[in-house]
């Protein structure tokens, strides 16, 4: 442990010391803040002042690896780009894709902010791929659920709860991950479309049953793609082009890459940039783009969007204006958003006065959080100011 200022610095490298860290302190550091790789620090509302911060890293590593049942249990420290790498070696992956991953996010932040990727089309999000969890509550308890465990938590799917829960629950110290074996082949088409255009084509792509393993809408460009053996990947690229009415352009390899990482640097954002995610149905993507583009236009900001077209998840970065811009195409876009039952977040919120609401209209299981909240936490030990005022 190291004391820097007034807060007390923890870096448990086992469950058991975490565990060891939280009862020992329970009275002396009421207030505990919850940090990792540090990729999303500039996610949710600005943490209030604490007495300790436990600093995740150290708790890294494969706990137990099964190839043979799919299976891996990790420690939530654990970068997922080092879990990949150590997966791919056996021929198989966490089928989870989001952009995070690449600049060193962790499981257990990957859980904590609920980020995806483009594969949730396919897959699902992260919280889909858990099947065990184990983590360590305000006052050294632990609790388990899922695969692998000894007890479990009745009546809890902990995967559920702590995906998005931003470390006012607990710390996840390991967690159980269901695995895919890495695809024979894969490929992209990209074709021009605007972002309307884009998600009639999209849903016509998902009616004729062909199974896209991501499909994006980013810069005017709708992105396919499909996972699978060569000669069936070939196929199902050859009937979303003629659902198109046209060939457009079969990526492989770097130049496919390259395609779908514009996808993740409108997701990233860079320091500076103000990024912005949506919930929607997913008929209505093209309407919400059309509102984005709009409001750009009238509040002087330039924006950069993305749209999930199967899952109604989009994402905007505003890359240009000054704070007071941006704060009003976000209340403008909340304003319209509300029209179609649409949710708008700050995942980023560089660029933004101080103060701004990153939350917004608080939705109907407010009162449902807040039970889990008291439940969970009930000396409102972690994660102080991060869902405020949700929270």
């Amino acid at each position: 442990m190291s004391i820097s200022g007034t807060e007390l610095h923890s870096c448990p490298a086992t469950p058991a010391e975490l565990q060891t860290v939280l009862a020992d302190t329970t009275a002396s550091h009421p207030k505990v803040r919850i940090t990792g790789a540090g990729t999303a620090v500039e996610w949710g509302a600005q943490p209030l002042p604490t007495d300790l911060v436990l600093d995740t890293r150290a708790l890294c590593g494969i706990v137990r690896y099964n190839p043979a049942d799919m299976t891996v249990a990790v420690r939530a420290g654990t970068p997922l780009s080092h879990l990949r790498r150590e997966l791919a070696a056996k021929g198989q992956r966490v089928a989870f894709d989001a952009p995070r991953a690449e600049v060193g996010a962790t499981i257990g932040g990957l859980i904590a902010t609920a980020d995806a990727g483009p594969a949730q089309q396919a897959y699902g999000t992260l919280r889909d791929l858990v099947i065990g969890m184990t983590i360590v509550l305000a006052d050294g308890t632990v609790a388990r659920s899922g695969g692998h465990v000894i007890k479990n938590v009745a009546g809890y799917d902990l995967a559920k709860l702590f995906q998005g829960s931003l470390g006012t629950l607990g710390v996840v110290a390991e967690v159980v991950l269901r695995l895919h074996p890495l695809s024979r082949a894969g490929a992209t088409l990209r074709l021009t479309r605007t972002a309307t255009d884009a998600v009639a084509l999209g849903r016509r792509v998902i009616a004729g049953a062909l199974e896209p393993a991501a499909l994006e809408w980013c810069r005017d460009q709708l992105l396919v793609r499909f996972e699978g053996g060569r000669g069936g990947v070939d196929d199902r690229l050859a009937a979303v082009a003629r659902l198109a009415g046209e060939p457009g352009d079969v990526l492989r390899g770097e130049e496919e890459s390259v395609a779908w990482q514009l996808v993740h640097e409108v997701a990233l954002g860079r320091p500076g940039d103000t990024v912005l995610r949506i919930g929607t149905l997913p008929g209505q993507g093209g309407r919400i783009i059309e509102v984005v583009e709009a409001l750009a236009a009238r509040c002087a900001v330039e924006a950069d969007a993305t749209t999930s077209i199967g899952v109604g998840a989009h994402t905007v970065r505003l890359c240009m204006g000054d704070p007071a811009a941006r704060a009003r195409f976000l209340t403008s876009l909340r304003a319209e958003a509300a029209g179609l039952d649409a949710l708008v977040t700050v995942r980023r919120r560089d660029g933004l006065p101080d103060g701004t609401d990153v939350w917004g209209p608080p939705p109907p299981t407010v009162p449902l959080m807040r039970a889990i909240k008291q439940q969970f936490d009930p000396a409102d030990r972690f994660g102080a100011g991060r869902l405020a005022p949700w929270l």
